[in-house]
């Protein structure tokens, strides 16, 4: 990739993470909603995933969700800028698709769990990151049994990998403790708008 031609124009990329419960997805796309209201050109990035799609799930929209076999050919062709196993189900970002929209000038956001943030960090230069934190892990449990789509296993295996990523949270430029949505939300935005304004700013928690 060149940079040097046209520095301005290109987008930035930024990585999300979060313990699956904490709102990270949410969020992310109420910033995306807010940031088009103020003319900042910024776009979730659409994951490929082995998982099937949920009701209410688009294929191409809310993922790319594509058979076992597919998606390890793709990790044989190196199409994936990350990619990672949770839960069982393969999950990676294409690097084709990401380069296009930082090209074309736009801000991408990739939300992906603490493996596939290593990946990128060390794959891509300038990356910013950002991590979701809930308010206490009992408040995170209440939320992941709030949406009742999880039996009692399920919901031990989500508490479980939460701890390990929350013991990952210092690997990131920023924290964000989700307590109050639009609290939350303000400070994502905080974060962005500073991005865009010049060089990354230093690590805080908020």
């Amino acid at each position: 990739m060149n940079d040097s031609a046209c520095p301005s124009s290109r987008g930035q990329l930024y990585v999300i993470s979060a313990p699956s419960g904490a709102g990270k997805t949410s969020l992310t796309h109420a910033l995306i909603e807010r940031l088009a209201r103020h003319g900042r050109k910024a776009r979730f990035s659409v994951s490929y995933t082995t998982r099937d799609a949920r009701p209410g799930e688009v294929d191409g929209e809310d993922y790319h969700f594509v058979p076992v076999a597919e998606f390890e050919t793709m990790i044989e062709d190196g199409a994936f800028l990350e990619h990672a196993r949770v839960f069982d189900r393969y999950y990676g970002t294409s690097a084709a698709e990401t380069e296009r929209w930082l090209a074309h000038g736009q801000d991408v956001v990739l939300d992906i769990d603490w493996q596939g943030a290593r990946q990128v960090r060390e794959r891509a230069a300038g990356v910013i990151s950002i991590f979701i934190r809930p308010p206490s892990r009992d408040e995170l449990e209440r939320r992941l049994r709030a949406r009742a789509s999880d039996d009692e296993a399920q919901i031990a295996r989500r508490l479980a990998e939460a701890d390990d990523e929350l013991a990952r949270a210092d690997e990131y430029d920023h924290q964000i403790i989700n307590d109050h949505f639009d609290d939350a939300l303000d400070a994502l935005e905080r974060i962005f708008l500073s991005a865009a304004q010049g060089p990354s700013a230093p690590r805080s928690q908020a």
